[in-house]
C-alpha cells in the first residue's frame, strides 16, 4: 500500500546544512552559521534537545556549569561543547564544502550528504534516510502517529515543525519575506522557491525531456505526462486525466453554476 508523505519542511536546501536539527528550534533557520537564535536581551535561546542533554547529565548537581547560562555537567567535554552554543566555534569542518559544525556527530551526518550514503531504511517501503531522526518522523506516514496537535483547531501533525508552519495560520505570521517584491511566506521553504521567481533559477530537471521547474512538486507532477498513467479520476464522472493540475481544471466543469434557462 502506498503512502502519501506529508511535505517535509526541510526541503534539499534547508537539509544540506543539517547543523543541529536535534538542538536548533525547528523555526529558527538551518542556514544561520549560528546554531542558536538570540532572545530580545541577546541571551542564547537552547533548544529543548540541549536542556535534555544538561538534564540527563544533571543540570542542578552537575560538577561542570556554565558561565553564560547557569547549566551544569557532569563532565567536562559535554560543557565545552555546550559553550560552541554561546561562542559561535564550529571546529569540525567538511572537506567537500568547508560547512562547519558543532560537533563531529553533525559533521559525519553531513558528509552523508556528499557520500550519497543513507544507512536508516524504512522497513516498510523503499526510503532511506540520512539521520535517524529524519527516519523516526518518516516511519509516522505508516503507522498515522500524529503527535503534534493544534490548540486551535485540533489538527495533528507528524512532526512540531509542521504543527509551527501551521499555527501562523492562525496567528496571521508571515514571517519569510521577499527582498525584491516584498511578498511574504509562512514557510522559509516557500520563500525559497518564490526567489527562483526573481532569479530564473531552475534547479529541478526532467530527465525524460531536460524541462526544468522551480519546485520538486512540480517536476515530480510532470514525470506524470511522460509515464502516460491516468491515475486521477473525476469523482463526478468517468473521466481519467495523467496530471492532478489537469483533474483539478476538469473538477471546475462540475462545480460550475450553469446559467438559467426559461
Amino acid at each position: 500500500m502506498e503512502f502519501e508523505e506529508e511535505p517535509c519542511r526541510m526541503r534539499d536546501e534547508d537539509t544540506e546544512e543539517q547543523t543541529d536539527s536535534m538542538e536548533v528550534n525547528k523555526d529558527k533557520q538551518h542556514r544561520f552559521q549560528k546554531p542558536y537564535g538570540t532572545d530580545e536581551d541577546g541571551k542564547a535561546i537552547i533548544s529543548q534537545t540541549e536542556k535534555k542533554r544538561a538534564g540527563k547529565t544533571g543540570v542542578h548537581g552537575g560538577s561542570f556549569a556554565c558561565t553564560e547560562c547557569g547549566k551544569s555537567y557532569t563532565r567536562k567535554p559535554e560543557l565545552n561543547r555546550h559553550m560552541r552554543v554561546h561562542t559561535g566555534e564550529r571546529p569540525y569542518t567538511c572537506t567537500q564544502c568547508e560547512k562547519s559544525f558543532i560537533d563531529k556527530g553533525h559533521l559525519n551526518d553531513h558528509m552523508r550528504i556528499h557520500t550519497g550514503e543513507k544507512p536508516f531504511a524504512c522497513t516498510q517501503c523503499e526510503k532511506s534516510y540520512i539521520r535517524k531522526p529524519e527516519l523516526n518522523r518518516h516511519m509516522r506516514v505508516h503507522t498515522g502517529e500524529r503527535p503534534y496537535t493544534c490548540t486551535q483547531c485540533e489538527k495533528s501533525f507528524i512532526d512540531k515543525g509542521h504543527l509551527n508552519d501551521h499555527m501562523r495560520i492562525h496567528t496571521g505570521e508571515k514571517p519569510f519575506a521577499c527582498t525584491q517584491c516584498g511578498k511574504s511566506f509562512i514557510r522559509k521553504s516557500q520563500h525559497t522557491t518564490h526567489m527562483r521567481i526573481h532569479t530564473g533559477e531552475r534547479p529541478y530537471t526532467c530527465t525524460q525531456c531536460g524541462k526544468s521547474f522551480r519546485d520538486r512538486s512540480v517536476l515530480k507532477e510532470h514525470l506524470h505526462s511522460h509515464s502516460g498513467v491516468r491515475s486521477f479520476s473525476c469523482d463526478q464522472c468517468d473521466k481519467t486525466f495523467v496530471l492532478a493540475s489537469h483533474l483539478r481544471t476538469h473538477l471546475k466543469i462540475h462545480a460550475a453554476v450553469k446559467p438559467h434557462v426559461c
